[in-house]
């Protein structure tokens, strides 16, 4: 995203991808409009820990954060 040069997309210092199906590109489309406020509630490393575990994705912090 930032080497494309999406506007915008400033805001954080990482993030994380993850595919969705057609049908979710609305919802997603609103999250992303509200995620610099939503992050305000719940820090990204929780939201992305959160989403491995709801997903069953197994992870090693130490290789995930800078």
């Amino acid at each position: 995203m930032k080497r494309k040069g999406v506007n915008g997309f400033s805001w954080q210092a990482g993030y994380g991808t993850f595919s969705i199906g057609q049908s979710h590109v609305s919802a997603v489309v609103r999250y992303i409009q509200q995620q610099e406020h939503h992050h305000r509630r719940l820090m990204f490393q929780d939201e992305l820990r959160q989403f491995f575990d709801w997903y069953g994705i197994s992870y090693d912090e130490r290789y995930v954060w800078d």
